[in-house]
């Protein structure tokens, strides 16, 4: 070989080299890529009940709440241990707020015991109580639902909105242009969304996304139009759709009519609580139990009724993307 033919050589072995380098580099960022964003991993709803969740009356047994609650996060997390699920859940050193639904008073807001356990296992996973805050639209709201208002720097708080106020400037996002809670803007890093399993007059039901109208100054100028773009839109904002860690919806006691407020005769015990990431997954299964029940009952469906959830698409759809309405991309498990 001449020493033309030799540096020829040793060029085209030197382009290979870095040709290949070049790919797998791509390839490497390809897979990085891929492992961020799995799009054929579907969506994760667990749904933990317990029949002998009232055993002993009307009452929920609160030892019965943590062995419900644990079931169904080690369900969610796949894990055997119940701290190693709350320990994936939050991290020692963040400010968790959970997003309790207080509106409809006793009958129908979360469930007092739901969130004493969930407080419970946070602090056992590493978080301080002064860490943690309970918190709604109003404090008299809170107090009515029978949770006891606590501002101590040294235990969990429990407080309204109305206690820190409102931000000044507004965030928009399509129909919406509100002012968040300081709450959620300053005061927590972490979001645990806690609502109640119910009917809704305007939108048909409410979970997961419609708790979020209870962190802004003005929710009664969303609720035109079935709520919808109005839900979807406002779960857009970026404090919401970064914080929001996960939804426990407190399905303790449930309605499939006559909702937000409280109807005796359109409640039933449903005595579980449904986990999901996925706020717009978790609206779609809740969608269908209420259904469900309302054929039990007699009653039309949502949509024949005139108020089928519309706003559950429009979250799912192209502009929004906030989780998906499709059930063969949801994995439903019952615990």
């Amino acid at each position: 070989m001449d020493e033309h033919e030799a540096g020829t050589s040793r060029r085209d072995f030197l382009r290979k080299c870095i040709a290949g380098a070049a790919a797998l580099s791509a390839a490497g960022e390809f897979n990085l890529l891929s492992a961020q964003q799995p799009a054929a991993v579907k969506s994760k709803v667990v749904v933990a009940r317990d029949a002998m969740l009232r055993a002993a009356g009307s009452k929920v047994d609160s030892g019965r709440i943590f062995g419900l609650l644990d079931r169904g996060m080690q369900a969610f997390y796949g894990v055997d241990n119940p701290l190693q699920a709350w320990k994936k859940l939050v991290r020692p050193g963040e400010r968790i707020g959970l997003k309790v639904n207080t509106i409809a008073g006793r009958g129908l807001s979360t469930n007092v015991q739901v969130v004493a356990a969930i407080c419970e296992r946070l602090q056992q996973a590493g978080i301080q109580a002064r860490d943690i805050i309970v918190w709604d639209r109003e404090s008299s709201e809170l107090e009515r639902a029978g949770f006891r208002l606590a501002s101590a720097a040294n235990r969990v708080r429990c407080m309204g909105t109305d206690a820190f106020g409102y931000e000044e400037q507004p965030e928009s996002f399509g129909t919406v242009r509100s002012k968040l809670s300081k709450i959620l803007t300053r005061n927590c890093d972490v979001l645990i969304n806690v609502p109640v399993l119910k009917d809704h007059s305007d939108s048909g039901i409410t979970a997961a996304l419609k708790n979020m109208y209870g962190v802004i100054d003005n929710p009664y100028r969303l609720h035109t139009q079935g709520c919808a773009p109005g839900i979807a839109d406002l779960n857009m904002l970026p404090a919401i759709r970064t914080k929001m860690r996960l939804t426990i919806c407190d399905a303790t006691t449930a309605s499939f009519d006559g909702g937000p407020s409280f109807e005796p005769e359109s409640t039933w015990q449903h005595n579980g609580v449904i986990i999901a990431r996925d706020t717009v997954a978790l609206d779609y299964t809740a969608w269908q139990i209420i259904e469900h029940k309302r054929a039990k009952q007699g009653l039309k469906t949502l949509l024949a009724a005139g108020r089928a959830p519309r706003f559950i698409a429009l979250a799912a759809d192209a502009r929004h993307q906030l989780g998906t309405n499709d059930p063969n991309q949801i994995s439903r498990v019952e615990v």
